[in-house]
């Protein structure tokens, strides 16, 4: 039977090379759920799979787009499914891996049928928050979807924006085009979750965030800082680098900032995974092991 094994968890725990052994062990391809990785001249700061993986295994939606380029979940949702079929015809089983849940949930669940923004309506509603801040972006939020703005994160300026932006697209409210219903995959699909004690896992995201910083981040930020506006570098790395470029804060606050700032993505990610109760967390030093024992049931 068809299988996506999608291998999931927080930033820094392993993920990419779990998934590059269960690929290979299984002569299948990877598909990239990192709505970053996607993204080509950045491979640092998104923590992308090295040249070695990328030899070892192919992957997809690895360095595909330009940093201008608009993509969505729902796009993401439409492409992966395309794809899928085709990968298919050579084994059974596919591999997904990455930490952006808004991709995994897109394939594995099925997100609401959203109308596509076009450049004008992006720049419209980006617009409403360059000139009037998070109280301007508020005012609008709350006057075009009043249901909306009463659950959303109001310090998220990325998720209102959305929000106006499918409001101005489609000319109703968003929660008016927001079902929560899921759709019927005619694949099966395990999930898995990298699961380790959070000391731990904060320990190595000090020392990815180290590392980063060692392989070059620096000047990767330096050399993409004139498109510091554009959605795509609007991530944790980039956000703290640029902030030391513009005097903001000096380089050694913006390196403990960046490490601050990802293990409090980690546990966004965490607080996440523990909702989906489809999830199985495996411990790293026998995930392999239990995820190849169980495809075979």
């Amino acid at each position: 039977m068809p299988t996506l094994i999608v291998i999931t968890g927080p930033t820094g725990s392993g993920k990419s090379a779990l998934a590059v052994s269960v690929a290979g062990a299984l002569n299948c391809d990877i598909i990239s759920a990192d709505s970053r990785q996607i993204y080509r001249h950045i491979p640092i700061a998104t923590a992308a799979p090295t040249p070695k993986q990328l030899r070892a295994v192919r992957h997809h939606f690895v360095a595909m787009l330009e940093l201008d380029e608009y993509y969505s979940a729902a796009r993401y949702e439409e492409d992966v499914m395309r794809l899928l079929p085709e990968l298919w015809r050579s084994g059974e089983y596919v591999v997904m891996c990455g930490g952006s849940m808004m991709y995994v949930d897109a394939v594995t669940r099925g997100i609401d049928e959203l109308p596509t923004i076009s450049a004008g309506v992006r720049a419209a509603a980006a617009g409403i928050y360059e000139r009037g801040g998070m109280e301007g972006l508020r005012e609008a939020l709350a006057l075009a979807d009043p249901e909306y703005y009463a659950q959303v994160d109001r310090c998220n300026p990325k998720r209102m924006i959305h929000a106006m932006e499918i409001c101005m697209q489609a000319g109703v409210p968003y929660s008016s085009l927001r079902t929560g219903q899921g759709k019927t995959r005619d694949f099966r699909i395990l999930k898995y979750a990298i699961d380790m004690p959070r000391n731990v896992l904060f320990d190595r995201i000090n020392t990815r965030v180290g590392q980063m910083v060692a392989d070059g981040l620096e000047a990767e930020a330096r050399g993409v800082y004139h498109l510091r506006h554009l959605n795509s570098l609007n991530t944790v790395g980039f956000k703290e680098m640029f902030a030391y470029f513009d005097g903001v804060m000096d380089r050694d606050t913006a390196i403990a900032r960046m490490a601050k700032n990802t293990r409090v993505y980690a546990k966004k990610q965490l607080t996440w995974l523990k909702r989906d109760d489809s999830v199985r967390f495996v411990d790293p030093g026998s995930a392999k092991d239990c995820i190849l024992s169980d495809i075979q049931r």
